[in-house]
């Protein structure tokens, strides 16, 4: 027999046994149809994210990341050199090679540690002997000249022929599918121009600052690839960006790549003008010992490229290419010198249990907490938590999923809850119609509101409890069917039951049981009273129902006589007084038991002096039903009476109708 359910068999004691779900296991049931349910959610989702479905989520998310953390100080070992709109419309573009070369030599008086030139310097036609002296230029030893292959040939920038390939570095940025620069090309044939900045720096013995560590030599730290083979420098170790480090699900590859740690907005950058340094407006502190960039930042250009800091207040922000390649020569001497950590990433089985530990807190709050304002006021809680942490770590330069396990976390949760609302109004529908049809939808309603507190072990425990019980009986039943065929009998009497039910269920009463023709009906029961007020209530609500009856079936009888039926009369009893109830019965059938004198009584009320019925529905009841009507109908006394099987009289009378005027 079924478990939470076995006590409700009292409304239904004929339902088969197949249509009762076993409660003990439908939670599990249920709590595996969610887990089931979320775990190919999950599958799902995780399949979307291997495709690159939640990529450019994650990556906005990054971006906002980035942008919210505080701009780091400017790194006082870099001077950018910005070619500008005004130097463009002073010197003419391109430049001539005697003006890079007057340039060249102007920073070099200062003593820079590093000179960087992402120009293209490649000319069709060579003009001397200016072409020389930019050669000149070009090879010394601290100089380095950009080189980029570029997306078609215009973008193309080859070096000079006459320089070694240690003064030639890599300008080139994959762009992620957005067009945003996030990663840094460190190695592919060539090194990239960040790295070559940072070798020169080291060999020059780092002269314009100091490393944290005291005992670091700057010439002494030499390049490398470790077992893992990740370049290495000293004891730094540059974790390679994979297709699926961090969110990054559909990138290529190719190369060497990291993730750039941009310091800030350009404005994080120490910059000067071109026509500031020719005209010998910059302070040498600013060159001498440091890494110097030249390149363009006029927009006309079009050397500028989208980065996270792009999106502003103020619009789309774009970051010129020289100032990109400073934050990243700035982000490989902090990893060197000072110790700052490059972004680290979790391997992909920690992403999926990152996931799987987001869809299962999503479906146990689900599970567990049911209001549904404290649901949200949790979940909302719990997704700021996801993003607080995640912002932590990226603080600590660890890049983890963020989208995903929140989308996991959501539609885990929303799964839950949808089978939980589902199987709640399965069981709400199926309690409804079965209850419904032997009680009134309030009874329905306070039973399946309190059906935790109703139903114990897989029943309805026993209690003591005041009500009012009904009985009815149709008089001279057995005379009025003879001689009538089954299907007559049983149409006129399903009819006839069916009113009666009604008049029942009207009256917020419960239809216990038909015996035959006979009805019994308690008022005040499954849900017990503690007031007198609540008492005496439903027992008005017992004489309201009878006196129902007798009109119903005045109308029935009507119905019959067209019909050519028999006419019926009718006796009722009632009487108010203790019960035991709760389940009656074994495992393989259970009902709601009624059992009392009170049960007793209100039977033999109905069926004593059956001579004395003057009227189509006689009703009486007893002195303790009475005491409860409060003068509101009219009785007539029949005085003590001793009934079938009672060594005691009871005080009976007949009710005659309302009280005129109430």
């Amino acid at each position: 027999m079924p478990q939470k359910f076995q006590g409700l068999r009292f409304l239904f004691p004929k339902l088969p046994e197949y249509q009762l779900p076993k409660l003990t296991s439908l939670r599990l049931v249920r709590f595996r149809s969610v887990l089931v349910g979320s775990t190919v959610i999950l599958g799902l989702l995780y399949g979307i994210r291997q495709l690159g479905g939640l990529q450019q989520l994650e990556l906005l998310v990054f971006d906002q990341m980035m942008r919210s953390r505080p701009d780091k100080v400017t790194d006082p070992r870099l001077l950018v050199v910005t070619i500008t709109e005004s130097d463009i419309k002073q010197y003419k573009w391109p430049l001539t090679d005697r003006l890079v070369a007057q340039t060249l030599s102007e920073l070099n008086q200062h003593q820079p540690a590093a000179i960087a030139v992402d120009l293209n310097l490649q000319r069709n036609i060579s003009i001397e002997p200016e072409r020389s002296e930019l050669i000149a230029q070009l090879r010394r030893p601290n100089v380095i000249a950009a080189v980029s292959s570029g997306n078609n040939q215009n973008d193309r920038i080859d070096p000079p022929i006459e320089l070694p390939k240690e003064q030639v570095g890599l300008v080139d940025l994959p762009a992620d599918p957005d067009g945003f620069m996030r990663r840094v090309l460190l190695f592919t044939n060539r090194a990239s121009l960040s790295i070559q900045l940072l070798n020169a720096y080291l060999r020059a013995d780092c002269p314009s600052d100091r490393p944290q560590r005291q005992d670091l030599v700057c010439q002494n730290l030499q390049p490398s690839f470790n077992s893992q083979k990740e370049y290495q420098l000293g004891e730094v170790k540059f974790p390679l960006l994979k297709s699926d480090s961090g969110a990054y699900q559909t990138i290529n590859s190719g190369g060497y790549q990291i993730l750039i740690n941009y310091r800030g907005s350009s404005q994080s950058l120490q910059r000067v003008t071109l026509s500031q340094v020719l005209q010998k407006e910059v302070n040498p502190d600013l060159i001498k010992g440091k890494i110097v960039l030249i390149g363009v930042s006029a927009p006309s250009l079009k050397d500028v490229f989208l980065t996270p800091y792009s999106s502003t207040d103020k619009g789309t922000v774009r970051m010129a290419g020289v100032e990109v390649q400073a934050h990243i020569t700035s982000q490989l001497l902090g990893a060197v010198l000072d110790g700052d950590r490059l972004f680290w990433f979790w391997a992909e089985w920690q992403e999926l249990l990152w996931m799987l530990i987001w869809a299962i807190a999503g479906i146990s709050l689900t599970w567990i907490i049911r209001n549904p304002i404290i649901l949200i006021l949790t979940e909302l809680l719990l997704i700021v938590v996801l993003f607080g942490f995640s912002y932590g770590l990226f603080l600590q330069q660890g890049w983890i999923p963020v989208v995903t396990p929140a989308l996991a976390f959501g539609l885990a949760s929303i799964t839950t809850l949808i089978d939980r609302q589902y199987q709640l109004q399965q069981q709400q529908q199926m309690m409804m119609r079965l209850l419904g049809q032997q009680t009134s939808p309030e009874i329905a309603n306070a039973l399946w509101e309190g059906r935790d507190r109703l139903l114990q072990s897989g029943r309805l425990p026993w209690q003591n409890v005041t009500a009012t019980v009904l009985f009815t009986d149709i008089k001279s039943f057995s005379t009025i069917v003879e001689g009538e065929s089954p299907e007559r009998v049983m149409g006129w009497l399903n009819e006839y039951l069916t009113v009666m039910a009604d008049v029942v269920q009207s009256h917020q009463g419960v239809v216990n049981k038909f015996i035959g023709d006979s009805v019994m009906a308690v008022f005040g029961v499954p849900i017990a009273l503690q007031q007198q007020s609540e008492i005496a209530t439903d027992a008005r609500r017992s004489v309201a129902c009878a006196l129902a009856m007798r009109s119903a079936l005045r109308s029935l009888n009507q119905s019959f006589e067209r019909q050519g039926l028999p006419k019926v009369e009718m006796r009722v009893g009632i009487f108010t007084g203790t019960v035991m109830v709760g389940s009656l019965g074994g495992k393989s059938r259970l009902e709601y038991g009624v059992i009392g004198d009170t049960v007793n009584i209100a039977s033999r009320l109905e069926s004593c002096e059956k001579e004395r019925q003057d009227e189509d529905c006689r009703i009486l009841i007893a002195q303790e039903t009475l005491d409860y009507l409060e003068n509101l109908y009219d009785v007539e006394s029949w005085g003590a009476i001793f009934l079938k099987g009672r060594a005691q009289s009871v005080e009976v009378y007949r009710v005659i109708g309302h009280r005129e005027g109430l």
